[in-house]
């Protein structure tokens, strides 16, 4: 509405010019080429009934050239004029007039969530929370986008959510968390806000610097988490996985019984062969419950899916067994056994990922656009020769985590071009991207949006446990009583939702090792696995 109004003030401001200015010329043009004097005012008007088209009063017809070419081109400036502010005037009024006022206040809500405000990662957020059929408010302060997110069907509210007044509006004392997610300054303000309007609600601030997560707490945040450092070292983690004999982000199921992702890396046996002509399952004992390709996920994971550089398995199992299908996984060349490893951005998650890395003795070259001290080369990671100069040709890993997407999914395209065999393993701003970043060559990829949503909602939902929040999957425990009485093989939880259920959990003791026979009780709780859709399915559906 402030930019309507701006577009106001400059169309009368011209139009007043124009119409002053056509007034002088018309009253000199009347006295030198008609012979009839005429007061200013008069002309001005017949230069306000020109540009309306309302008429042109006693002084028609003219006999003079002059003044007829003078009149068509007034006329020809109000018609402009008024197709002019037709679209940029009139149109926005009339679609503001017409439009839906977003509320300012909600009411009679309880055991719901207070997002302030809406982010990428809110929007993972209420993905999670809609799965699982728990109510949310947004509460934010930009009019205009509070206004498009009420027209797209979001609970939302437009108030200052710095403004005590406004939690309140927003049902935040009856919540059951109030989420401080706009910027680590406002954050802090928030947090306080939420503390006086909201005193025994939980209280989550996101943090970018986690330096300034003291100051949160000190505002009063229950919990402050930092998304970047937990993707920073989930990074590292996938590349010290790839020569370590230890497992890596491992899910304890139960006593000596865990799940875990594996990258299949560049170099491995497996590569080139389908899931069924690598027999993992038969060497290793493992059970192969899911697969990423490409930034897909299948589960259970055809017989026939190929296996590159670009796949990720979800696999259960003993350690032993795990730890057999790891070193399948691995890299069989010297090269990636002992290459260094490039990371191309030394921001939050760069340094993080660099810290990591140091602590596991992993050498890496940082490459940086800024010159400082932590910088190793200086340049554009879209540039081949800064590429070359970090050394890829003798790297057996490059860890990619630009400020933004469209510089990592450049930078991939130019690596995978120099090094088909390097492994590349980066960072996605935006969910969106990340198949564009596979598409790209990327061997394996984390969305911050996904990993703070998550983290989020782990933190929010008391009542369900995201396991790990940092994989591509989420590993849920929830309860199904609908599935009571029936048997897994009965229930066909695959076939109907997509999930697998890899855990039951019966008067304190963990079921891993399931056989389709195993009927279900109401008071079980089950572990289950699967992508963001097919949790909300299954929690539809079976619960």
């Amino acid at each position: 509405m402030n930019t309507w109004r701006r577009r106001v003030a400059y169309y009368s401001i011209v139009l007043a010019l124009l119409m002053l200015g056509y007034a002088v010329v018309y009253d000199y043009a009347m006295s030198t080429f008609e012979g009839e004097p005429e007061t200013f005012l008069h002309s001005l008007q017949v230069v306000v009934e020109t540009f309306t088209t309302t008429g042109f009063g006693s002084d028609s017809p003219w006999t003079s050239p002059q003044l007829n070419v003078l009149v068509i081109v007034m006329d020809l400036t109000g018609v402009a004029l008024i197709f002019l502010a037709l679209p940029a005037l009139i149109f926005p009024l009339l679609q503001e007039t017409l439009r839906t006022t977003p509320p300012t206040a909600i009411e009679d809500l309880s055991d719901h969530v207070v997002i302030c405000a809406y982010t990428a990662r809110g929007e993972t957020l209420i993905t999670e929370l809609g799965n699982r059929d728990v109510e949310y408010v947004l509460v934010e302060p930009d009019r205009e986008t509070a206004a498009d997110l009420y027209d797209e069907g979001y609970t939302v509210i437009h108030a200052d959510p710095e403004s005590t007044d406004a939690l309140r509006r927003a049902c935040a004392p009856a919540a059951t968390a109030v989420i401080a997610d706009a910027s680590d300054e406002i954050d802090a303000s928030i947090v306080l806000a939420a503390r006086e309007s909201a005193p025994n609600t939980q209280v989550v601030s996101i943090v970018e610097d986690p330096d300034s997560a003291e100051y949160h707490r000190l505002a009063g945040a229950d919990t402050v988490l930092s998304p970047r450092q937990l993707v920073g070292e989930s990074l590292a983690e996938k590349v010290v996985a790839g020569v370590s004999a230890e497992l890596a982000s491992a899910v304890e199921i139960a006593d000596d019984f865990e799940i875990a992702e594996f990258p299949v890396h560049r170099g491995s046996e497996l590569v080139g062969t389908t899931l069924a002509e690598s027999r993992v399952g038969e060497r290793t004992g493992a059970n192969v419950i899911g697969a990423w390709s490409r930034g897909e996920f299948e589960s259970p994971p055809s017989p026939d899916a190929a296996l590159d550089g670009s796949t990720v398995l979800l696999v259960a199992g003993h350690d032993d067994q795990l730890e057999q299908l790891k070193e399948l996984t691995r890299s069989g060349a010297r090269r990636h056994e002992t290459g260094s490893v490039i990371i191309v951005g030394y921001g939050r998650v760069g340094s993080v990922a660099a810290s990591e890395l140091a602590a596991a003795e992993v050498p890496y070259t940082v490459v940086d656009l800024n010159d400082r001290p932590a910088a190793d080369v200086v340049g554009d990671a879209t540039d081949p020769d800064v590429l070359r100069q970090a050394g890829i040709e003798e790297a057996r890993t490059l860890v990619l985590a630009p400020s933004n997407d469209t510089t990592t999914v450049f930078a991939t395209l130019v690596a995978r071009e120099l090094d088909s065999e390097i492994e590349i393993v980066a960072r996605a701003q935006e969910t969106a991207n990340t198949r564009k970043l596979y598409q790209a060559g990327a061997d394996y990829v984390l969305a911050l949006a996904t990993v703070s949503g998550r983290m989020l909602a782990s933190t929010v939902l008391e009542s369900e446990e995201f396991i790990s929040p940092a994989t591509q999957v989420e590993i849920v425990r929830t309860s199904a009583p609908n599935l009571a009485g029936e048997s897994l093989a009965e229930a066909d939880v695959r076939a109907e939702t997509g999930v697998t259920v890899i855990a039951v959990e019966r008067n304190g003791t963990t079921v891993a090792e399931l056989d389709p026979d195993f009927t279900l009780r109401t008071d079980d709780e089950v572990l289950v696995t699967g992508t963001d859709e097919d949790i909300g399915r299954f929690n539809v559906e079976m619960g």
